[in-house]
């Protein structure tokens, strides 16, 4: 009799799931690797594994035991865990005291708590999105700068 009626709840709860899978979190569990190219429209925490590149329309959290090796092209990203590679993210970049961060990022907005280990080449705000002309420019000036200077 409860068999019958929890079999029927689990049955609803997973076509709802279905239906709104647009809003809901992928997750990739500690223990499970992953070759290739992940690509996500919703948010996606990594807590095992990903050699390759992950696409994501939404945010990405490295748990602390999550390490990714690639490429991340994502809408925002919470980092606790460890990332090797390219990262490039629209918003938000929030690198939390127990990431360890070793590329390039590119970010329109980064917040990095103390305690990360943060070794990267970094582009921020507009110029980060733009071409690449801006950021050439003001790469110049600096050298100009750097060269009066000594």
């Amino acid at each position: 009799m409860f068999g019958g009626k929890d079999k029927s709840k689990k049955t609803t709860t997973s076509s709802s799931s279905s239906s709104a899978n647009s809003s809901g979190l992928n997750t990739l569990v500690e223990g499970t690797i992953i070759e290739g190219t992940v690509t996500a429209k919703s948010d996606i925490r990594i807590d095992g594994v990903i050699r390759g590149n992950l696409n994501c329309e939404g945010k990405v959290i490295i748990g602390e035991t999550g390490l990714i090796e690639g490429q991340i092209n994502c809408q925002n990203a919470v980092i606790q865990g460890k990332f090797e590679g390219t990262l490039s993210v629209q918003e938000l970049l929030n690198v939390r005291q127990t990431a360890t961060i070793n590329g390039e990022i590119t970010t329109g907005k980064l917040i990095v708590e103390s305690g990360a280990v943060f070794n990267v080449t970094c582009q921020m705000g507009k110029q980060a999105t733009t071409n690449g002309k801006a950021t050439d420019r003001k790469t110049t000036q600096v050298k100009r700068l750097q060269k009066e200077a000594v």
